[in-house]
């Protein structure tokens, strides 16, 4: 019976003690860990509410920083939580990540070769597929945005002036960096990576944006193409 009686008392809940309602009437920022995610949730079990249900993942996770790491099918395996609530939380996980990463991106000045290795090495060094990313920079070589142009083997199909300059041209960046990793952890150029790279700087002439550099990031290693002598 006093189980009966908690589940009334939780129908009986006032709107703003809700997470949803909550977030409009007071501001996201007054909710909780833990009503954030049941928002994402958006919906519980049949025996628990989302609120319930944000709770026992954020225990078994360990908190935010824990769940910021699990993959949606981990998420899966968690009781309740089915295919389209594990990719809004994952989605939502992400785009905290990302603008965290752009709101830091925007204070980075990278005046050489060994600046951008710097900056991009944690991120890229252990990448099992090739990664190609483009930062745009503003006259102060302050970086604006670091983009992600395509994932897998570099070739010139994959990376396309049009692809790699339509954001560059968007925000208004006066150069960009090109960056990519070697999964073999060895960042020695191939005949490939220096036949892309003049490409994208022909191209970038032409648009009047200058490519400043390529870095080859391996494992703790790089190579800056602009040093070795490689770019036009």
């Amino acid at each position: 019976m006093a189980a009966m009686g908690d589940s009334a008392s939780l129908k009986r809940l006032p709107p703003l003690e809700r997470p949803r309602e909550k977030l409009h009437a007071r501001g996201v920022a007054a909710l909780s860990d833990s009503e954030l995610l049941a928002v994402c949730l958006h919906t519980g079990t049949s025996d628990e509410s989302a609120l319930a249900l944000a709770d026992r993942l954020l225990a078994r996770f360990g908190g935010l920083r824990g769940l910021a790491s699990v993959q949606p099918d981990e998420l899966c395996a968690v009781r309740g939580v089915g295919p389209a609530k594990a990719a809004r939380v994952a989605a939502a996980l992400e785009l905290g990540r990302r603008l965290a990463y752009q709101e830091a991106a925007q204070r980075v000045t990278l005046p050489t070769p060994e600046a951008v290795a710097r900056f991009m090495m944690p991120e890229m060094r252990f990448l099992e597929k090739e990664h190609f990313r483009v930062i745009l920079l503003d006259t102060k070589n302050q970086v604006i945005e670091v983009h992600l142009v395509s994932v897998g083997t570099l070739s010139s199909s994959l990376v396309h002036p049009r692809e790699l300059f339509r954001q560059s041209i968007r925000r208004g960046c006066a150069s960009v960096i090109l960056v990519h990793n070697h999964p073999s952890g060895d960042p020695t150029p191939s005949p490939e990576d220096i036949q892309v790279t003049r490409r994208l700087q022909a191209a970038g002439e032409l648009l009047g944006i200058d490519v400043l550099d390529h870095i080859i990031i391996g494992d703790n290693k790089y190579v800056s193409l602009r040093q070795q002598g490689l770019m036009g």
